[in-house]
This record gives structure tokens, sequence and C-alpha cells, in this order.
């Protein structure tokens, strides 16, 4: 898998293309969460839920990162910077997430996820020099309507307060752990970015899930688990988590955060798509907000042709 997904920077139409279909990978294994923590949150609590699925996703990744770089250097990792970069950027940005969700409505944090790329974006220009170019600001604008269209809310249904601000800094913290996997952890490999950081992850959920027991916060129930309980589970924490992270972490050192940011508004769509395998409808409003998010990501890295000398 690794050597399929390194591109070949002779050639920058088959290098973008490799990153965008890697990019495509992570958010469809992403969205095959979905459907299966609805299921499994009619008995579990969202802390606890998150918890065991990073358990999972490391009891999965830490053996493959083992064989893949072996013992030696998996111990001179640099674990501490690691495991911070995912306590922060993704633990921290996953439980805000949560909290947004149980302060306000479904619809405020759809909206908080579909604007993630704003967020990606201005970390690269604030801490990457980029550029933004016409056709990458108007490419942008088309990701935000058709991912905005795809999640099939009603934005007149949404609350607009303090909610909306945290979870924009959810939004911004799972940026920037995204772009600082990569940027901060060049020393080891892809597989090892993605297995330290959520070790750091799973370190901070199983702390927070330790303060809500404590202080007797809801969240924290479970519920025994059938062998379709397992099979939700096992989607979601490795398939969903563990596969799509590597995947994602590819795509963003390929891609950079703010291009494979823009990949993420089309899981509503993919979602859509699992579920009318499983028997659910077909939603026009969705397939169209897709293809313009296409358009939008097409054109977003489009570039002028340069000009042939003495014209």
């Amino acid at each position: 898998m690794t050597q399929a997904l390194i591109p070949n920077h002779g050639d920058d139409a088959g290098h973008a293309l490799r990153g965008n279909i890697t990019c495509v990978m992570a958010v469809l294994f992403f969205a095959a969460g979905f459907p299966a923590a609805e299921i499994l949150l009619e008995n579990w609590g969202p802390i606890s839920l998150i918890t065991v699925r990073c358990m999972l996703a490391c009891l999965l990744l830490v053996p493959i990162w083992l064989w893949v770089d072996g013992w030696r250097r998996v111990a001179q990792a640099p674990w501490l910077r690691g495991l911070g970069i995912g306590a922060l950027g993704f633990g921290t940005g996953t439980i805000i997430l949560l909290v947004v969700q149980d302060w306000t409505d479904p619809v405020t944090a759809v909206l908080v996820a579909a604007t993630m790329p704003v967020s990606a974006v201005a970390l690269e220009v604030l801490l990457d020099a980029r550029r933004l170019t016409r056709n990458f600001l108007i490419g942008l604008a088309l990701v935000l309507l058709g991912g905005l269209l795809a999640t099939g809310a009603d934005l007149r249904q949404g609350q607009y307060g303090s909610g909306l601000l945290f979870g924009l800094l959810a939004s911004m913290l799972f940026a920037w752990g995204s772009r600082q996997t990569v940027k901060g952890l060049p020393e080891i490999s892809t597989i090892g970015q993605t297995t330290i950081t959520l070790i750091g992850a799973m370190m901070f959920c199983l702390a927070t899930y330790d303060v809500f027991l404590v202080f007797g916060l809801p969240g924290t129930h479970a519920a025994p688990l059938d062998l379709t309980g397992w099979s939700m589970l096992f989607i979601y924490a490795w398939g969903a988590m563990a596969i799509s992270q590597i995947f994602w972490i590819f795509g963003v050192a390929r891609m950079g955060v703010g291009i494979a940011s823009f990949h993420l508004n089309a899981a509503p769509f993919y979602v859509m798509l699992i579920l009318v395998v499983m028997g659910g409808a077909w939603e026009w409003q969705r397939v169209f907000g897709a293809a313009i998010l296409g358009l939008g990501v097409i054109l977003a890295q489009r570039r002028r042709p340069v000009p042939l000398p003495g014209r």
C-alpha cells in the first residue's frame, strides 16, 4: 500500500492524481463510521465510545508500526512531541466537538465540520506562506457551498453563538494536528506519524473519561455488544479511524492540509452512498453538492499555464 501511494515527483499530474485518490480513500473510510456510530450511540455514551474507539485503533496500529519500522525505530521515535501533537490536535479537538454537539444541535456541528477547509487554508497562509490565487479562492468557495449542500442541513435551524465559536476552535485544532503530524514529525514514517499521534489522542480521551467518571458527568455509560454491535465498533475504530487516518496523513503529506481538507466536505455524500447500499434513499441535493465540491477541488488545484518565451 505504501509504494502505491508514493508519488512520482517528475509527473505533477500523476502526483496530484495519487494525492487526491488517497484523500478520497481517507474520507470514504471516515464516512463509514457515521452509520456505525449512530447505531452504537443508542446504548453508549459519546465519551466512552470515543475512548474505546481510540484504544482499538491503537491496538491495530501499534503492531503494524512495529512490523513495518522495527522496535528500535519505534523506541527512538520522538514520543513526547508525537504524543503532544496527538493530544492537542486530535484528542482535544474531538472532545471539544463532542461538547459542541451537546451544547448546540446537529446543524451547528455539521456547519463546523463543513468549514474546516477555512481553518486549514488559514493555517497554510499563516505558517506555510500559501499564495491565494483566484482559482484557489473560487475553488474554496465552491467547496464550502458544495459541502453545505451535501450535508442536507437547513442552516436556518442552527444556533450561532458561543457553541459555534468553540466548534471552530475544534476545527482549527484538527487542521493544526493534521499539518503538525506531517511537518513536526518528519523523521518517522507515515505509519509512525499516524500511530504516535493517535496514541496521544487516546491518552487524552482516557484522561477525559476518568475525569467524567470521577465527577459523575454524563456520557460514560456503555452496554454489552452483540455480533452486530462488535461489527459496528470495529468499523468505527479500525476502518473509520485507524485505516482512514493512515490514508489521511498520506494525503496531507502530498497535497497539503488545505487541499486535503477540501475532500472532508464530501463525507456526507459518501455516507449517503453507504446508506443507499443499506436500503436508504437517494438524495439529489447531496449529489448536486458533491458535484459542486468536486469542481471546487479541481479548480483550486488548477495552475495558470506558464507562457512560452517571447509571448
